[in-house]
C-alpha cells in the first residue's frame, strides 16, 4: 500500500487513480479515504489524477496521540502534495476536510493550489461564542466527545442516521450506514476524540479571506451536522472568488442524488 511519511514520522496512507491534473480529496470525520471511492473513479474517468488520503489517526494512517489539529492536518496534506510533487492542484474537502483544504490552500499551498472545492465544510467556525452567536454551543461538542469515549461503536451507528439524512426520510441503504460505521471504527479513539475540537473550534475566517484562488462551496440545505447558515452562507461572504451552490434537501453526507449532482456541478465548474 502507498504511504508517505510526514516530518514528524507519521505514515499517511493514500490511494490514487487516473492521470492528468491532480485533484486531492480530504475526508470528513471520522472517516477515511474510502469515503471518496466513488469520487476517485468519477474524477479519474473525467481525466483527472484523483488522490485521497487517510488523515493521521484515521483509516490506515498512523494512530496519533499528538498533532490532531487542523494546522497539523494541513501540514500533512502539504507533505503528501510535496512528496508526490503535485502542481496546479485542485483540493476538495468534505466537512472537517473542507477546513483542512482551506487552511492548507491559504497557508501552505499557495504555490501549488489552483482551485478549492468544499462540501458541507466546517469553516468559518462552528462553535458558539460572543463573536459567533449563531454557532453550536460547546455543550453539544462536549456531548459528542463523551459519546465517542463511552461507546464509539454505537455512536457511529447513531450518527449515520443524521449524517445521511435517513432520519429525515432520505432513502439510505443499510450498507451505506454500515460502511460509515466501519470507517468510524477504523479511526483511532484518541485521534477521533481530539478531532472534535479541531473541527469545531478552529477559526478559518482569516484563511478564507486570504484565499487567492477560486473556491466552490457546496452545501446541503438539510445538513444536520454542519448547519448551512453558520457555514457556507458565511464563508461565501469572506472569500474573493467564491461560488456557492446550495443543494435543496441534501444532507451532510455526499450520497445518492446529492452526490450525482455535486459531481456534475464540480466537473462543470472545473472546466469553466
Amino acid at each position: 500500500m502507498p504511504y508517505i511519511t510526514t516530518p514528524d514520522g507519521v505514515e499517511i496512507y493514500y490511494v490514487e487513480h487516473g492521470t492528468g491534473q491532480p485533484i486531492v480529496f480530504s475526508h470528513g470525520w471520522p472517516l477515511n479515504s474510502d469515503a471518496w471511492a466513488q469520487e476517485l473513479k468519477v474524477f479519474a474517468d473525467a481525466g483527472y489524477r484523483a488522490i485521497a488520503h487517510d488523515r493521521r489517526g484515521h483509516g490506515r494512517s498512523t494512530p496519533t496521540y499528538t498533532g490532531n489539529d487542523i494546522d497539523t492536518y494541513a501540514k500533512d496534506l502539504a507533505a503528501l502534495v510535496e512528496a508526490l510533487d503535485l502542481k496546479d492542484v485542485i483540493v476538495f474537502g468534505h466537512s472537517t476536510g473542507g477546513g483542512e483544504v482551506v487552511h492548507y490552500a491559504a497557508q501552505y499551498g499557495r504555490e501549488r493550489v489552483s482551485r478549492v472545492v468544499t462540501a458541507g465544510a466546517v469553516p468559518p467556525i462552528m462553535v458558539k461564542s460572543d463573536s459567533n452567536p449563531e454557532g453550536t454551543p460547546i455543550e453539544a461538542f462536549d456531548g459528542i466527545r463523551a459519546a465517542v469515549l463511552a461507546d464509539r461503536s454505537q455512536f457511529w451507528k447513531d450518527l449515520a442516521e443524521s449524517f445521511f439524512g435517513a432520519n429525515h426520510g432520505r432513502d439510505v441503504s443499510q450498507g451505506t450506514k454500515d460502511d460509515f460505521w466501519r470507517m468510524g471504527m477504523a479511526a483511532d479513539l484518541a485521534s477521533a476524540y481530539d478531532c472534535v475540537k479541531a473541527f469545531s473550534e478552529t477559526d478559518f475566517t482569516e484563511d478564507l479571506k486570504s484565499l487567492e484562488v477560486p473556491i466552490f462551496l457546496a452545501h446541503g440545505s438539510d445538513d444536520q451536522i454542519v448547519p448551512i447558515d453558520d457555514a457556507a452562507k458565511k464563508s461565501i461572504e469572506l472569500v474573493k472568488q467564491g461560488t456557492l451552490k446550495i443543494y435543496e434537501g441534501a444532507p451532510h453526507g455526499i450520497h445518492g442524488d446529492y452526490a450525482a449532482a455535486l459531481h456534475t456541478d464540480v466537473l462543470a465548474w472545473l472546466a469553466s
